[in-house]
C-alpha cells in the first residue's frame, strides 16, 4: 500500500485547493465512519492485532523513517525535550505494538446497554454505548499517537483525521500506511484513518471548523497549539493545556517510598505530561526526606527552586543545584530537569496549594495516613489523583486503556487519560411492548 501523499512544501496549494482538500477528506470520513459503527468486534480486533504484526514486521523501517525527521529537526535547532518527544524507538514501538493487542483483547462497549429500568407506563428504558462518529486529531511531535489515535478509533467504531507535526512527517507518513494496510487486509475503509497530506498550518484551521464531518477535535501538544485550537475551534473540544503535576510528601509517610516515587515522578523522563513538577513537603517529614531527595536531584542535574524554607535545608547539601523560587515557579510546566519545591504545614495546606497552581492533570499524595489519602482523594480538583504512586502511570495504557488518544483536564465530556470510552457517546434507547402515552 502506498503512503499517504505529503508534501512539506505548502506553496503549491491556493486556499480554494487547500479548502477542496480538506472537504474531500472530511467527507471520505464521514462515510466511513458509518462503515466503522457497524463493523463486527472481530474484524476490528482483526485489523488491531495485524497492525500490531505489520509494526513489529516494519520496525527497522521505522526507525529509519523516524531517523530522518530527527536529523532534520536536530538541523534545525529543535530543542532537547521536543527531540525527546519526537523520537521513536524499539521500545515505543513495541509499546504501541502491546497497546492494539490490549485493546483487542478488551470487550468491545459499542452497542453495550446500560442501566435499563422499567418504568410506571411499562416501557423499558436504558442507553446504548454507541461511536461518536469522526475525531480530528492535531499533534506535534510525537509520532506514536499516529498508532494511539488510530488504534482506538477503530476499536471504538470511529473513523479519524490526523494532522502530525511537519518535524514528525517522515515517521508518520510510515505508520500511517501500516494502518491503512491493517485496516484493508481486515476488510474495513482504508479512509476511516486518515493522515492530512499536507503541512499548511491553515488545514488546521479547516479542520477544526468542518462542523458537517468532524464531531469532536483532540489537540495534543504544547499550550501554544491547544489554547489556538479551543480559540478557533467551531466543533466541541477534548483537551488539556499543560501539565503541572505534584508530589506531595505527607506526614507521616515511608521515607524510602517517597524518596523513590518523587525521583521517578520527576526524573524518569523529563518531557511527558504526567512528569512531576511541584514537589510538596509536609514540614513534620522535611528534615528527614528533603536531604536524601536533594542528593538525588544534584546527582543528576536536576534544578530545584525552592521556597526561603526548603533552600534552608537543601543549599548546604546541593549548592549551586538550589535557587530561589518565584511565584511563577509554582505554575509552571518545565518539561526539563527542574523542580519547584516547598515546604507545607501539612494535608490543607498542600490541597489549598495544588488546587490554586495545579493545571488538574494529575496529583499524588505519598502518606501512610488514610484518612489524609481519603481527603486528598476527594478534595484535589485533578483529572488524575494518586495515592502511594508516581505521577507518570497517569497514561491510557498504564490504566490498562490499550492507549489513550490524549489526557483530558476539561469535566466533560472525558476527563484523565481518554480511551475507548472516551471516544463514544451514550444514546436513550426505549424498549416496549405497544405502550402509549395516556
Amino acid at each position: 500500500m502506498n503512503a499517504p501523499d505529503f508534501h512539506p512544501s505548502n506553496s503549491d496549494r491556493s486556499h480554494g485547493e487547500l479548502l477542496k482538500l480538506m472537504e474531500s477528506i472530511g467527507l471520505k470520513a464521514k462515510t466511513s465512519s458509518v462503515h466503522m459503527a457497524r463493523a463486527s468486534a472481530a474484524i476490528k480486533n482483526k485489523a488491531l492485532s495485524g497492525l500490531a504484526v505489520l509494526l513489529r514486521q516494519d520496525a527497522a523501517a521505522l526507525q529509519v523513517a523516524n531517523q530522518r525527521d530527527l536529523s532534520r529537526a536536530a538541523a534545525a535547532g529543535l530543542a532537547g525535550p521536543m527531540l525527546d518527544r519526537l523520537k521513536l524507538g524499539a521500545k515505543d514501538i513495541e509499546t504501541v505494538a502491546l497497546g492494539c493487542e490490549q485493546l483487542a483483547a478488551m470487550p468491545d462497549v459499542i452497542g453495550e446497554i446500560i442501566g435499563m429500568k422499567q418504568q410506571p407506563s411499562g416501557i423499558r428504558v436504558g442507553q446504548m454505548r454507541v461511536p461518536i462518529g469522526v475525531f480530528g486529531m492535531i499533534y506535534e511531535s510525537r509520532p506514536n499517537v499516529t498508532i494511539e489515535a488510530a488504534s482506538l478509533a477503530i476499536k471504538s467504531g470511529n473513523a479519524c483525521i490526523l494532522r502530525g507535526g511537519s518535524e514528525a512527517i517522515e515517521s508518520n507518513k510510515a505508520l500511517a500506511a501500516l494502518v491503512q494496510q491493517a485496516l484493508g487486509n481486515a476488510g474495513l475503509p482504508v479512509d476511516a484513518v486518515q493522515l492530512v497530506p499536507t503541512t499548511d498550518r491553515e488545514a488546521v484551521g479547516l479542520l477544526i471548523t468542518m462542523a458537517q464531518y468532524v464531531d469532536v477535535i483532540i489537540p495534543r501538544g504544547g499550550k501554544g497549539l491547544i489554547a489556538r485550537v479551543s480559540a478557533g475551534a467551531k466543533v466541541p473540544v477534548i483537551k488539556h493545556l499543560d501539565g503541572n503535576c505534584h508530589v506531595y510528601v505527607d506526614d507521616p509517610c515511608d521515607i524510602a517510598m517517597a524518596v523513590n516515587i518523587a525521583d521517578n515522578a520527576k526524573t524518569q523522563k523529563y518531557s511527558p505530561c504526567n512528569a512531576t513538577e511541584g514537589l510538596l513537603v509536609a514540614r513534620g517529614v522535611a528534615a528527614a526526606f528533603l536531604p536524601q531527595i536533594g542528593a538525588i536531584y544534584a546527582a543528576k542535574g536536576v534544578e530545584m527552586r525552592c521556597d526561603a524554607e526548603a533552600q534552608s535545608i537543601l543549599r548546604p547539601l546541593c549548592g549551586a543545584n538550589v535557587q530561589a523560587a518565584t511565584e511563577q515557579d509554582w505554575y509552571e510546566e518545565y518539561l526539563a530537569p527542574i523542580i519547584s519545591i516547598k515546604v507545607v504545614e501539612g494535608v490543607d495546606e498542600a490541597i489549598v496549594h495544588i488546587n490554586q497552581y495545579s493545571s488538574h492533570h494529575t496529583d499524588a499524595i505519598l502518606t501512610r495516613d488514610h484518612l489524609h489519602a481519603q481527603r486528598f482523594l476527594r478534595e484535589v480538583d485533578s483529572a488524575s489523583v494518586m495515592v502511594n504512586a508516581s505521577t507518570r502511570f497517569a497514561d491510557g495504557f498504564e490504566f490498562g486503556l490499550g492507549a489513550e488518544i490524549g489526557i483530558s483536564t476539561d469535566k466533560f465530556h472525558a476527563r484523565g487519560p481518554v480511551g475507548i470510552e472516551g471516544l463514544t457517546s451514550l444514546k436513550y434507547v426505549v424498549l416496549g411492548q405497544g405502550e402509549v402515552r395516556g
